[in-house]
């Protein structure tokens, strides 16, 4: 299973100070439409429900020419949009796992391939250096890609 990190280098652009959505969140929305136009099925693991609904309001704000089909966990039709946002270990199968939390999930494996980023914040990128150790210790080798 190929594990990528998206490596940001740029700060992240001022936000509302009341905002909850991490910067990397931009990244991930933009990931999940390319990955629909592949038309890959996509679970994006969020750290709780406000982060969930966080990014899915960040999805509903792509153009119209760029609408991404997505529901929270439990929402939607009976096997799910295309993209699927959750907080808690999915139920359903699907190909691509996008980590937007601080840890790697239990149910990684069952994944085909899997994003994790790795924001500018000094924190968040000890978070990533660990779930990338942690992946080595599972005896994968991720890939990284910088982001400017």
């Amino acid at each position: 299973m190929p594990v990528t990190f998206y490596v940001l280098t740029a700060a992240p652009s001022k936000q509302n100070e009341l905002s909850i959505t991490p910067a990397h969140f931009a990244l991930a929305c933009q990931l999940c439409a390319d990955l629909y136009r592949a038309k890959q099925r996509v679970f994006v693991y969020t750290a709780d429900q406000v982060q969930a609904e966080a990014f899915d309001q960040q999805l509903w704000q792509f153009d119209a020419e760029r609408f991404v089909p997505h529901n929270l966990s439990g929402e939607g039709p009976n096997y799910g949009a295309a993209v699927e946002i959750g907080w808690q270990a999915p139920q359903q199968n699907r190909p691509v796992l996008i980590n937007l939390t601080e840890h790697v999930p239990d149910f990684a494996h069952r994944y085909k391939q899997i994003i994790e980023f790795v924001p500018t914040e000094e924190h968040l990128k000890a978070q990533a250096r660990e779930r990338y150790k942690q992946y080595r210790q599972r005896g994968i080798t991720p890939s990284t890609i910088t982001i400017d």
